[in-house]
C-alpha cells in the first residue's frame, strides 16, 4: 500500500491523542448516531433484509473462489467493448500505469470521482510529482483536499469537520485551487454546497481527464458501476474525452443480475437511502457518448495474499458502505485518522493489516482497536465476521505464523512487545488442560482474594490502566455446585 500514512504511531497513542479532541468527538458523535439512525430505518423498511445479506455475502464467496477465472471474463468483455485492461501488481506500478495514460493525452490535470483504491496508493501524491494535478470532485473530498488534510471515513471523509471549519477551509484555499470563494460565505450548508458547485463547475467543463473507481465490475458484460449522491461523478464519467478508472479486483461481480442484490443493500447500509440519486454504467466506449478513450487498471497490492488466508479473506466481500464504522464504539471516539490508513474502523483494522502486513508498529496495532462487540458484524450487508478475523490477526501478530506475502509462502516472526502476553496465553492453556491445577488456582485465588491489587503490575498495567480488575468470587464455582446440588444430576445439570 501507499506510505501516505507512514509515520503515524500505533493506533493506541493515537487514539489516545484524539479522543482529548472535544470538538472531534463532538463531530464524531452527531454525525454517526444520525446516520447509523437513518440507516436502521431504512433496512427496517425491507422485509428480506436478512435474505439479501445472505445473497450478497454468496455472491462474494462465490466471485472470490473463482476469481481468477471472472477477472479474465472481465479482461475479455473490457477489450470487446473498445476499453483497455492494465494490470497493477502494487502500488507503485498502478500510479506509473495512471501518469503514463495521463501524459500520453498531453493533460496536466484531471478530475477525480472520488475513490477509495486511489488514496489507498496514494495516487494524487504521484500525479503531482509528474506535474499532474488531481482535483477531488466529491464535496467531502474537496474539503479534505483543500484542507491539506486526510480522510477519516470512507463515506464522509470529512466527518471530523464540521459547517464553520468546512466555511473557513473555503475561505482560505479555494482560490489557491480555482474559483474562490464568495465574498461573506456563511457557515449554512447551502451556501457552502453553493460554493463548491461553481468552483468545480468550471473543472469540469475544461476537464479533458477523468478517474474513478468503481463499486462494482459486472464480469459477463465488462460493466463498470458507480452509485454516489452528488451527481459529481456522472459529471466525471461522461463529460472527459479519457477516462481512467482504478479498481480493486475484488470488486467483480459474475453478472448483471448480481447487481440486484447490492443496488438494495449498499444505498442503505451506506446513506441510508432506497437508491443512490445516482448510479452511472459505463461498458467501454461507444462512439458519440461518454468519453472516446477507456482504461481499466486492475490493482492487486495484497488482495491475492489477503485472497490466501481462509479466515482473513472475508474481508475482500466488502462493498465500503462504512455502516460498521458507524456503530463502532472505539471509531467514534477515536476518529478515522487514527487508524494510519485510508480505511478506518472496523473494517481498516482487518483490511490494512491484510494487505499492507503487520511489520510496522500502526499494522500490528490496529487488530486491537476493537471492543470485540461484534455491532460491526451485526450490520454488515455482507455478513463480514469482524470480530473473527480480529482475533485470527491478533494471533497472528502474537505468535507469528505462516502467511502469503507478495504471491509467496512465508513464515512471519511474532512481534515484539508481545512475549508477556505469548506467556500469559501458553499458562493458560496449561492450566485449562489440567483440570486439577485449574481447581487448585481457583481455590487458591479465592482464599486470597483480599490480598489481591487492584491494577495489574508491570506490563499488565496496559491492560488494567482502562478497566477494572473483574472481582473473583468467594468460592470457584465447582465448589459452589458441589455445594449446593451435593454433586446430583438435576434438570439441565450435569454430574
Amino acid at each position: 500500500m501507499s506510505g501516505t500514512f507512514v509515520g503515524m504511531p500505533a493506533f493506541p497513542a493515537a487514539a489516545h491523542e484524539a479522543v482529548r479532541n472535544e470538538t472531534l468527538r463532538g463531530n464524531l458523535r452527531h454525525a454517526t448516531h444520525t446516520i447509523r439512525a437513518k440507516r436502521a430505518k431504512a433496512v427496517a423498511e425491507v422485509s428480506d433484509w436478512a435474505a439479501l445479506r445472505e445473497a450478497g455475502k454468496r455472491i462474494k464467496d462465490h466471485t472470490l473462489r473463482h476469481l481468477d477465472r471472472y477477472l479474465e471474463q472481465l479482461e475479455e468483455a473490457v477489450t470487446a467493448a473498445g476499453g483497455t485492461v492494465h494490470w497493477a501488481t502494487d502500488a507503485d506500478e498502478a500510479n506509473r500505469i495512471v501518469a503514463y495514460l495521463v501524459k500520453a493525452t498531453g493533460e496536466s490535470e484531471v478530475v477525480k470521482v472520488k475513490s477509495m483504491a486511489t488514496q489507498e496508493i496514494g495516487l494524487n501524491e504521484a500525479l503531482e510529482a509528474e506535474g499532474i494535478r488531481a482535483y477531488e470532485t466529491d464535496l467531502a473530498e474537496l474539503i479534505v483536499q483543500l484542507g491539506k488534510d486526510r480522510p477519516s471515513h470512507i463515506l464522509v471523509p470529512a466527518i471530523h469537520r464540521n459547517r464553520g471549519e468546512i466555511r473557513d477551509i473555503f475561505r482560505a484555499e479555494m482560490s489557491e485551487w480555482g474559483r474562490p470563494a464568495p465574498e461573506g460565505l456563511t457557515d449554512t450548508p447551502a451556501e457552502l454546497a453553493e460554493a463548491a458547485r461553481l468552483h468545480l463547475r468550471e473543472k469540469f467543463l475544461r476537464a479533458k481527464v477523468g478517474i474513478s473507481g468503481a463499486n462494482f465490475m459486472v464480469a459477463e458484460t465488462g460493466t463498470l458501476v458507480v452509485v454516489e449522491s452528488e451527481g459529481n461523478g456522472r459529471m466525471c464519467l461522461t463529460l472527459p474525452e479519457t477516462l481512467i478508472s482504478v479498481v480493486g479486483i475484488e470488486k467483480i461481480v459474475p453478472t448483471w443480475r448480481d447487481l440486484e442484490v447490492f443496488l438494495q443493500t449498499l444505498p442503505r447500509s451506506s446513506t441510508a437511502e432506497r437508491m443512490n440519486p445516482y448510479t452511472s454504467t459505463w461498458t467501454g466506449t461507444t462512439d458519440g457518448d461518454g468519453p472516446s478513450t477507456f482504461h481499466l487498471v486492475l490493482l492487486d497490492n495484497g488482495r491475492t495474499d489477503t485472497l490466501a488466508d481462509e479466515v482473513g479473506r472475508q474481508a475482500l466481500r466488502c462493498i465500503r458502505c462504512s455502516a460498521c464504522l458507524n456503530v463502532c464504539p472505539v471509531y467514534e471516539r477515536a476518529g478515522g485518522h487514527a487508524y494510519g490508513s485510508v480505511y478506518p474502523g472496523p473494517i481498516g483494522a482487518i483490511l490494512s493489516p491484510q494487505l499492507r502486513g503487520t511489520g510496522s508498529e500502526i499494522d500490528a496495532s490496529l487488530p486491537y482497536a476493537s471492543s470485540l462487540c461484534g455491532a460491526c458484524y451485526e450490520v454488515c450487508p455482507v455478513a463480514i465476521d469482524i470480530p473473527e478475523v480480529l482475533v485470527h490477526l491478533r494471533e497472528r501478530v502474537v505468535e507469528g505464523g505462516p502467511v502469503v506475502r507478495e504471491g509467496n509462502k512465508v513464515v512471519l516472526k511474532p512481534a515484539k512487545g508481545h512475549a508477556a502476553e505469548r506467556a500469559a496465553m501458553r499458562a493458560a492453556r496449561w492450566a485449562f488442560s489440567r483440570p486439577g491445577a485449574l481447581r487448585a488456582g481457583q481455590r487458591l485465588a479465592s482464599r486470597t482474594r483480599g490480598l489481591h491489587p487492584r491494577s495489574l503490575p508491570g506490563p499488565g498495567r496496559a491492560w488494567s490502566g482502562t478497566r477494572d480488575l473483574p472481582a473473583v468470587p468467594a468460592e470457584p464455582f465447582r465448589d459452589w455446585w458441589q455445594r449446593t446440588r451435593g454433586g446430583s444430576t438435576g434438570e439441565g445439570g450435569a454430574k
